[in-house]
């Protein structure tokens, strides 16, 4: 298929879209070890204790406003250039060269600079990807993509627990296994571009009428992934001093084994929902159920008094989230306003990845010394059920007017 952001498949092959998702788990595969082992422990070895707590939050958040602008910006330029590829090519290498230039890092100023100018390159290649997605996959296919996109988050935790394994690489040497694990996820999909949808008759991937609907589906997409973001990354933040305040004697290897176990079972799950959703045509329908689901772990979190019924209410909220996202990733893009600038609306989407981040914080420090844990989930099962309500009145196709 054409470079070309303009029209779109009526149906892509399957083995076009596990070759999109792998490349969009590659960025999950750069990321997760890189944000969550690899960094801290280079931070940890240069400033003791506490010290190394404030300097990781300050990374994370130069990091995620990077990020954010970037995304933004390299979704428009992929926009306004007419070309996606070129852009996820040049934003894959700089990325892994840049993963390279850390162990050259010997401050912590140089590592900041490092690590916002790798997440630039980071979003010049996840921002034209996306738009890709939006370019290439046809509504009814959208579903299924979402379930492929599911894995990715397994992916990038997978990567992490291989690049760790003792006596498989150096300090040094992992950023290295990481950046070339990157690259082999990514370069099929930008090998096989031009093949994608070939034998395929392209229809125009303009909305046909009712464009306000599409933006005011956008704008409910929009709110309701930021309320569920809020608390996913707050649990994602607080989960092991939350079972701690339950029995100081949780280990934080049972945290990573529930995480991961979440992780791992939703996949396929997310999977099959969004075939349904697919063959049902009823796209909104399994982010609906999910939001309202949801609240129930939230709820069960907050009056839980034992660490199993934490653990197992917990689970019901991280599998529910964790099918929401992916779905929700992949039938953003049948709700794009506007077809010439697919990269620039993404990007806006992004936020809802990234500001969570910034004020997730917040919302912690104001409620949990004066409501404990329990109020904060009180509050984000409100969130949820504001999220389902946005989405309740969402139609199947946003381009209809009846």
């Amino acid at each position: 298929m054409p470079d070309q952001p303009g029209a779109a498949p009526l149906r892509q092959p399957l083995w076009f879209l596990v070759l999109y998702a792998l490349a969009w788990a590659g960025g999950a595969i750069a990321y997760v070890p890189f944000l969550t082992i690899l960094l801290p422990v280079r931070i940890a070895a240069l400033v003791p204790g506490e010290q190394a707590i404030m300097w990781l939050s300050a990374i994370a958040f130069c990091g995620a406003i990077s990020a954010s602008l970037g995304h933004i910006l390299f979704g428009w330029l992929s926009d306004i250039t007419g070309a996606r590829r070129p852009w996820v090519a040049l934003g894959l290498v700089l990325s892994c060269v840049l993963l390279l230039v850390v162990p050259a890092a010997h401050s912590l100023q140089a590592i900041i600079a490092v690590v916002v100018l790798w997440q630039l390159g980071l979003n010049m290649m996840l921002a034209p990807l996306a738009a890709w997605g939006a370019d290439c996959v046809p509504d009814g296919q959208k579903g299924l993509l979402g379930g492929l996109l599911a894995f990715a988050p397994g992916l990038g935790a997978l990567a992490g627990a291989v690049v760790t394994i003792p006596g498989l690489a150096t300090a040094d040497g992992r950023l290295v296994v990481v950046a070339a694990i990157v690259a082999a996820a990514v370069l099929p999909a930008l090998l096989m571009w031009n093949r994608a949808g070939a034998n395929t008759p392209a229809v125009p991937a303009t909305p046909r009428t009712g464009p306000q609907n599409r933006r005011h589906a956008a704008i409910r997409m929009w709110a309701a992934r930021l309320l569920v973001q809020v608390a996913e990354a707050a649990l994602f933040s607080f989960l092991y001093l939350w079972l701690r305040s339950i029995d100081p004697g949780v280990q934080d290897h049972l945290t990573a084994r529930v995480f991961s176990t979440v992780l791992v079972l939703s996949a396929p799950a997310a999977l099959l929902a969004g075939r349904w959703a697919d063959k049902r045509r009823h796209p909104f329908l399994p982010l609906v159920i999910c939001t309202l689901v949801a609240p129930i772990g939230l709820v069960g979190m907050a009056l839980a008094t034992s660490v199993p019924a934490g653990i197992a209410s917990y689970a019901v909220f991280g599998f529910s989230t964790s099918i929401f996202l992916a779905l929700h990733s992949a039938q953003t893009l049948r709700t794009l306003p506007d077809s010439n600038r697919r990269g620039r609306d993404l990007g806006l989407f992004n936020l809802t990845n990234t500001m969570p981040s910034l004020v997730m914080p917040w919302f912690t420090i104001a409620l949990v010394p004066w409501f404990g844990f329990s109020g904060l989930f009180l509050m984000f099962a409100a969130l949820a059920l504001v999220a389902a309500a946005l989405l309740a009145e969402l139609r199947s196709d946003p381009d209809s007017d009846s």
